[in-house]
């Protein structure tokens, strides 16, 4: 098998790695079967999941109402923090607008959001 080609086929597949997962550690030799079978299933497992199960990246709206429920953050102390009005917080909340350049660095800074997120790269 060069590839898993349908959910079948996964779901076997998935089913060996959870069989194989007890009798591997890091002590066991790559020569060893089982090592040799479930690296070879771990990796076909991923390529199947990356392609029918990917997520996509994350949009900047999603991110900030993350960062904000994680921190306790309001619309207001998100305006202080970012030094930005609250309309304009509303608008980035909603995908109506997005940060300028010194608004993202600022975003990326403080909230420890990756760059790529913030310019939409």
């Amino acid at each position: 098998m060069t590839k898993i080609e349908t959910e079948i086929q996964y779901n076997w597949a998935v089913e060996r790695v959870e069989e194989l997962l007890p009798l591997v550690d890091e002590t066991t030799p790559e020569t060893d079967r089982n090592y040799i079978e479930l690296n070879l299933l771990s990796n076909l497992v991923a390529d199947y999941s990356e392609i029918h199960f990917a997520i996509g990246e994350p949009k900047l709206q999603d991110v900030l109402q993350l960062r904000m429920y994680e921190l306790g953050l309001t619309q207001k102390r998100m305006s202080e923090l970012l030094e930005v009005s609250q309309s304009r917080i509303s608008e980035y909340l909603t995908g109506k607008s997005e940060p300028t350049l010194k608004t993202g660095r600022i975003i990326s800074k403080r909230l420890n959001i990756d760059p790529a997120i913030v310019l939409g790269v």
